[in-house]
């Protein structure tokens, strides 16, 4: 009963969040400085009288207080309806579903990667904690870690696309061949590389931390004393002791990696969710833009969520109810 009672509360804060997300995004949306006819209309919005601006606006339903532009929006995506793309001039969802398929590849595979190999170097590193190896790999590192990812792309593009022209610097896929997995991998490498380097160090620092923490506990003591080797100690004990504070790192960056994924798409015209979502603020697409941000803060809430019952499931201890009746 009591976990059937936990999913409901869940469920509730899930639908909460998403409603009060929607309000906040419709309406700064509206009151952002700009025109939305232009980017339904283009040129022809500046030589439109006032008559002709005032019936454009009650087309595209923008004339109405913007409460009452959000209520109608709501019931009509309530029904499924998001209506259509200013930019476009067809269904946002199905501008979306042309996209969406290029984000998770290149961000999964950045989630993926930066992931593995974080937690590899953390592993390796604790392993030969102040050894040379690990000081020359901290070093690196700190240095990767500062440096931003735009300017990163840029360098990538310059001696890889310009200078040695063995890689693409824009696209998911060549002219004629999205089809073509080569050509796909072709144009995954460098944003792949810019977005893991931005970020692997920061998580394997943070596994590295933990382990070498954990390390220091009295029980690996007693391991050592059985005459167990540091590396069995770090696999077999350390390391699934972790992995409670893992999970949750990895579920709490997703929206970290999410949006350094949105900034590598505009950086490379990789189109995606995030090209397409800088496109959608920058040309007032009001009904495209109300939908990348609800589809990323569906995501995001949904994935932190999972992570806390996850972590509940793992280690009770991090149950605020239930520690509480622990201590009664």
């Amino acid at each position: 009963m009591n976990d059937v009672i936990y999913m409901v509360k869940k469920v509730m804060q899930f639908i909460f969040v998403i409603f009060l997300l929607s309000i906040i995004v419709f309406y700064m949306a509206r009151l952002s400085p700009g025109d939305p006819l232009i980017s339904y209309y283009g040129e022809g919005a500046e030589r439109m009288n006032t008559t002709e601006k005032l019936e454009a606006m009650e087309k595209l339903g923008l004339n109405e207080p913007i409460y009452k532009q959000y209520i109608s929006w709501f019931s009509n995506a309530s029904h499924g309806q998001y209506g259509i793309s200013y930019k476009y001039k067809q269904d946002v969802t199905k501008v979306i579903g042309d996209v969406y398929k290029n984000t998770i590849i290149l961000g999964g595979l950045g989630y993926i990667f930066t992931f593995l190999f974080a937690l590899l170097l953390g592993i390796f590193c604790t392993v030969h904690e102040d050894k040379l190896i690990d000081k020359i790999i901290c070093k690196v590192g700190v240095i990767t870690t500062c440096i931003p990812a735009f300017w990163l792309s840029l360098i990538l593009i310059l001696i890889f696309s310009i200078n040695l022209r063995i890689l693409p610097s824009s696209g998911a896929y060549a002219m004629g061949k999205s089809g073509s997995v080569v050509s796909r991998i072709e144009h995954l490498v460098l944003p792949l590389i810019v977005l893991i380097l931005s970020h692997l160090w920061y998580y394997t620092y943070m596994i590295r931390n933990e382990l070498v923490e954990e390390i220091r506990q009295d029980y690996v003591l007693l391991c050592k004393i059985k005459g167990l080797s540091k590396k069995k100690i770090v696999y077999k004990h350390c390391l699934k002791n972790i992995m409670p504070s893992y999970i949750s790192v990895m579920a709490i960056s997703v929206p970290h990696i999410l949006g350094e994924t949105y900034v590598v798409e505009k950086v490379f015209s990789y189109p995606g969710l995030g090209s397409l979502s800088f496109e959608s603020a920058k040309y007032h697409d009001y009904n495209m833009l109300m939908l990348l941000c609800l589809i990323t803060g569906i995501l995001v809430v949904f994935v932190n969520m999972i992570s806390q019952v996850i972590n509940d499931k793992i280690d009770p201890r991090m149950k605020h109810d239930e520690g509480e009746q622990d201590w009664k």
